[in-house]
């Protein structure tokens, strides 16, 4: 049923047809675009933690960090009725999820941080940041608190 309710969130309506085999067919692929972005969602932490580990690249290893918790939160929050917003802004996804728990609070740190990150990176000319490998660990560490959160919150394995 989750996965029927976010289907009408992102499209804003429920779905009327009379061609019910239709709209099974499109459901069924839904389901499956679903099922792998799942799987990418839970994928990006790896690559952080193998990046960290190498000691190279680490301004990859933190966008991989904002990605997984971008996904885990956006999914968090549609689980929650929240209608599906295209931005890479963390700190307000964890204020709306702070409507519906307040301990997201300890986190806003971690998403500021990794919002001014994303963006000195991908809009320039703001100036891109670089962390050390301790930083990225940490920011590593308290993702991973956050990412088991969400996945509590909405009964994922």
């Amino acid at each position: 049923m989750f996965f029927e309710n976010f289907v009408f969130k992102v499209r804003g309506k429920r779905e009327s047809s009379p061609h019910k085999r239709d709209f099974k067919k499109r459901l069924q692929e839904g389901k499956n675009q679903f099922n792998i972005q799942q799987t990418n969602k839970r994928i990006y932490l790896d690559v952080a933690k193998l990046l960290l580990r190498e000691g190279k690249y680490l301004d990859m290893a933190v966008f991989h960090i904002h990605q997984a918790i971008e996904k885990h939160l956006k999914g968090y929050l549609i689980s929650k009725g929240w209608v599906v917003k295209k931005i890479h802004d963390l700190e307000s996804p964890i204020t709306e999820a702070m409507k519906f728990d307040a301990t997201f609070q300890k986190f806003l740190g971690l998403g500021r941080k990794l919002t001014a990150f994303y963006y000195g990176e991908r809009y320039p000319p703001r100036p891109a940041t670089s962390y050390s490998e301790k930083e990225v660990r940490e920011m590593l560490e308290e993702a991973e608190k956050l990412v088991k959160k969400l996945k509590e919150e909405t009964h994922q394995k």
